[in-house]
């Protein structure tokens, strides 16, 4: 099925197929995806054990696919969840609402660092905005970069492919605050060239932070999408809203 995840109001969100694990070749899960029009596609397995694929291959950990995979687990009216991906076990939680579920969940363990001034100016060149760089670590290590107007953001995606593979990055989030923060990921080496949402460098933002926030996504693809991550003792727990289609 398909959930969106993160929804804004009630509207956008992340369209991303949740399917129960099975007899799958590496290339069907590869293909589930762009055969659906989702970037991600999350298998369930037993014993809250998910999977996470893109057209590029699996991933250790997605955040909106983790709040997709709890809106579905919640269908039968359980709200708290030990759930199993990346090598870990982490709980999550679901409240059904008349909008649809509130699913947060804890993302593991978060490094943040200054960014190198290598890191940084190859990263930046490509994003074509300069600011502040942190290097976030949350599974895999992504960069966080402040600059004054996501929207306004047209990075050559070549370019921040061939950067964050040179450092082994995850890709870029792009973030600036204002009444609330907005963002913007990118992502080509995993086959997301921009995601919708977000979750898990929302998390490693908060963290970055030490503080709670609240950050718009999406608007640059025409689905609107927010995630809130909290800041809960030495950790965080993120998530959203989400709907079944």
């Amino acid at each position: 099925m398909i959930v969106h995840a993160c929804l804004r109001d009630g509207l956008g969100g992340s369209p991303t197929l949740v399917l129960p694990d099975g007899d799958f070749s590496e290339a069907e899960r590869r293909a589930l995806p762009g055969a659906h029009g989702c970037s991600h596609v999350v298998f369930l397995g037993s014993e809250g054990a998910l999977r996470f694929f893109t057209s590029a291959g699996e991933l250790p950990g997605c955040g909106h696919g983790t709040v997709a995979a709890l809106a579905v687990l919640a269908a039968d009216g359980t709200d708290e969840f030990i759930l199993r991906a990346g090598g870990r076990a982490f709980r999550g939680t679901a409240r059904s609402t008349s909008a649809g579920v509130e699913a947060y969940f804890d993302p593991g363990p978060i490094q943040v660092r200054d960014a190198t001034s290598a890191e940084r100016a190859t990263v930046v060149r490509a994003l074509g905005a300069d600011g502040p760089c942190v290097i976030a670590t949350l599974g895999r290590p992504r960069v966080l970069v402040e600059v004054p107007d996501v929207a306004a953001l047209s990075p050559d995606l070549d370019l921040l492919r061939a950067a964050t593979d040179e450092f082994g990055l995850l890709g870029c989030y792009a973030y600036s605050a204002g009444k609330r923060y907005a963002a913007r990921m990118f992502a080509p080496s995993i086959g997301v060239p921009e995601d919708v949402a977000n979750a898990n460098s929302t998390a490693c933002l908060a963290a970055h932070l030490a503080a709670d926030v609240t950050v718009d996504m999406g608007d640059s693809l025409g689905r609107p999408a927010t995630i809130t991550a909290t800041v809960a003792g030495p950790g965080v727990m993120v998530g959203g809203l989400a709907v079944t289609a």
